[in-house]
């Protein structure tokens, strides 16, 4: 289960790491990009892959983790697995991580008519995706370190 949850999101991380690099060389992300099909494409496909991420990330990888390692109970709820990667140092922040979490949620609940709240929140999600990926690289690390994976 482990290895497909990583297999999973090395693909989105992936996918998503190429629309970040594309939307990182555009200009400055203003309104009128909403207009344009193939740049509202990327920027779609992006938030896709940015949610999706913190979706397996949060919802399977850190709970399949810390079962991994028997520290995980059925009763732990998210906040409690958090703090517990965080002890571990296997994550670097439990607030920020909440922070992802609740990006996401705006991400999916946009709408059109309010663009500058659209374009701050994509702003932020490629801030955070630098997160998301250092978060994942971390978690690869102490699974090949302590020979989990």
């Amino acid at each position: 289960m482990l290895k497909e949850t990583i297999e999973t999101i090395t693909i989105n991380l992936k996918r998503a790491q190429n629309d970040f690099n594309e939307i990182k060389s555009w200009d400055n992300i203003s309104p009128d990009y909403f207009d344009n099909d193939e740049k509202r494409r990327v920027i779609d496909s992006f938030i896709f892959r940015f949610t999706k991420l913190q979706d397996l990330m949060g919802d399977k990888l850190f709970k399949e983790v810390l079962n991994s390692i028997g520290e995980y109970k059925r009763s732990m709820s998210f906040i409690d697995v958090l703090d517990k990667l965080e002890k571990l140092e296997i994550i670097k922040d439990t607030d920020e991580w909440n922070g992802i979490r609740e990006l996401r949620n705006n991400l999916s609940h946009e709408y059109p008519s309010n663009q500058d709240e659209i374009i701050k929140d994509i702003k932020l999600a490629l801030v955070l995706f630098e997160k998301i990926a250092d978060t994942y690289k971390n978690i690869i690390n102490y699974l090949d370190k302590n020979k989990l994976i």
